[in-house]
């Protein structure tokens, strides 16, 4: 029954692909790509907090307390072993640092298993209590539909870029009614070559995406705040503190993360991993109780009702007797927070930084304001801190700012914050930025690409793509063709380069125009002259997969421009070093 479903829509598709132009049909399949990234948002969203009801009604809704801080092991367990026996031949990856490296390094293309692989695993290992959020294996799904989408119908790596990038952006939009926010996510993070054009189809597939998951889910298990108060410009000093501080807690969280990470995922046998931080996490889940799982249900009590709820259950709690004591087990989370999280990525769990970033930015927040109230400086709001200081440390964690200030903009259902945001979310990405020129994905990327981080120029070429800079729009002639033929390609052309190609399109020579510019006007030579007589061997030749750093070596030695493509013996266009420079214009501003 499946296959015939399959088997229809793939020739409804082919059909649509047959009788719409290229444009018309990328933004037909940006709109199949944002629907299908919706669902696979909401069939994790539902999956993993199905989960976690049927947890806890079997431990007793917290009573037996002890048994539900060893749930995260069970999730880790069922985690690794699913990708032991059922992706054991796929190359899972986690993180948008293999997303980019994918669009960078291998024409866009994501394996296939990574489109329901991620959705299986992330909702175990968060449906059973690890410290991780679902939006970064929802990105992962997403940018896998839309890869394999533009790989089934043979679309080029640009409009295949595209359709990834369009399910990332479909799965942040649907993750938090957001698509604003979603478009701004695949612009600041995954791509490099942003334009106008760009916009339109990553509008239309976050718009599917936020609408499909808002019409099946509704607000019920979607982030959402309705209790915030208007911008006072009295707050704003306390504002800019809260930013320097998002910004110094970003930088914390990063290395820290970085640091137990790489330690935990270090230890070689498998088991002995899993187990040993499947029980660090139950001893402090048994102090922290609030650790549990995404966080997003503690986030919306801190906001509206304060933070008494989080030490229930606490081994802490008989200890807790005054607002001090409270706001000290505050801090304590917040610090903590980082080791759950990185102890249940780096054990073999599936889940992402995204969710763990606001939980941080709203114990920040609330813990900054609340502390203020009780020494009586200021009333300040404390749900509007809250929330601004959620969009402060996503800024600084992730590097993206935009994203950060329209994301908490959107939940909020409106722009009243719009002011405090940017100022928090600025002042915490300046300081990332000074301290660590590199986000933690970035750093990721720059390992994997056996990069230095501080080898800053290396790095910014190695995310730039070879392939999106071919060149094609030159006038071939042919060996034996005649100085007639040459001038009617020059007539044609808006180049000065022709490449000389025979019958199996193998490139035998060049010819600039400049060689041949006083043949031109004599009439005389035109059937005289044979262009293997003038033409020149190209000094250097490039292959599509050669690296940046060793084809701008080849610019610098040959003293040229322009070189040759040759994939397989084959010319297949031309590289421009002018293009490469613009490119890296354009990623280095990006990085700044």
């Amino acid at each position: 029954m499946f296959r015939r479903i399959h088997r229809l829509f793939s020739h409804v598709l082919r059909y649509m692909q047959s009788r719409l132009n290229e444009k018309q049909f990328l933004i037909f399949s940006s709109i199949l790509v944002g629907i299908s990234s919706g669902l696979a948002a909401v069939i994790l969203k539902l999956f993993a907090h199905n989960i976690n009801e049927m947890v806890e009604r079997y431990s007793g809704n917290y009573q037996d307390f002890f048994l539900f801080t060893l749930f995260p092991l069970v999730g880790l367990t069922i985690t690794v072993l699913y990708l032991r026996y059922f992706i054991r031949k796929e190359d899972f990856s986690k993180g948008s640092a293999d997303i980019v490296y994918a669009i960078a390094k291998k024409s866009s293309i994501l394996p296939q298993s990574a489109m329901y692989s991620h959705v299986v695993t992330s909702a175990f290992t968060v449906g059973f209590g690890g410290s991780l959020g679902l939006e970064s294996p929802m990105v992962s799904a997403g940018s896998a539909i839309g890869s394999n989408y533009g790989k089934t119908y043979n679309l080029s790596y640009k409009d295949r870029t595209m359709l990834l990038a369009c399910g990332a952006a479909a799965a942040i939009a649907g993750a938090f009614n957001s698509p604003i926010a979603g478009v701004l996510f695949a612009i600041e993070v995954l791509l490099t070559d942003v334009s106008v054009a760009v916009f339109i189809p990553l509008i239309i597939s976050a718009a599917s995406g936020a609408l499909f998951v808002k019409i099946i889910l509704g607000e019920g298990v979607l982030l959402s705040f309705s209790d915030v108060q208007p911008f006072d410009y009295s707050y704003t000093p306390f504002y800019i503190a809260l930013g320097i501080l998002a910004g110094f807690t970003s930088l914390y969280y990063t290395r820290m993360f970085t640091k137990i990470e790489h330690r935990v995922s270090g230890i070689k046998n498998i088991y002995t991993k899993v187990i040993g931080g499947g029980l660090v996490l139950a001893l402090l889940l048994i102090v922290f109780p609030p650790l549990y799982g995404e966080g997003y249900e503690g986030i919306k009590t801190l906001a509206t009702h304060g933070y008494q709820h989080f030490y229930q259950n606490s081994i802490l709690q008989p200890l807790i007797t005054t607002e001090w004591a409270g706001l000290l087990f505050l801090v304590g989370l917040l610090l903590i927070k980082v080791f759950a999280t990185a102890i249940a990525i780096g054990s073999g769990g599936n889940g992402g930084n995204f969710a763990p970033s606001l939980c941080l930015g709203a114990y920040l927040g609330y813990a900054f304001s609340h502390f203020v109230n009780i020494i009586g400086w200021a009333k300040l709001p404390t749900a509007n801190f809250t929330l601004v200081a959620m969009a402060g440390i996503l800024s600084g964690v992730f590097y993206a700012p935009l994203t950060a200030i329209f994301l908490i903009a959107e939940i909020t259902g409106g722009y009243n914050l719009m002011i405090p945001l940017m100022i928090v979310a600025a002042f915490s990405n300046v300081i990332m930025k000074y301290f660590e020129p590199l986000s933690m994905e970035n750093k990721k990327l720059a390992t994997k690409m056996n990069l230095s981080v501080e080898n800053r120029d290396k790095y910014l070429l190695s995310k730039l793509n070879l392939e999106n800079m071919i060149e094609t729009d030159f006038q071939a002639v042919k060996p034996d063709d005649k100085l007639r033929a040459l001038v009617s390609a020059i007539t044609k052309s808006r180049r000065n380069l022709f490449p000389v190609v025979n019958e199996d399109q193998e490139l035998k020579g060049v010819i600039l125009l400049d060689s041949v510019k006083e043949m031109m006007f004599n009439h005389e030579l035109y059937d005289k002259i044979i262009v293997k007589d003038i033409m020149t061997r190209p000094l250097a030749v490039i292959s599509p997969d050669e690296s940046l750093n060793s084809v701008l070596k080849k610019f610098e030695d040959t003293g040229q421009w322009n070189l040759p493509i040759i994939e397989s013996d084959r010319y297949i266009g031309f590289l421009s070093k002018s293009s490469i420079l613009s490119e890296y214009r354009v990623e280095l501003l990006r990085s700044t």
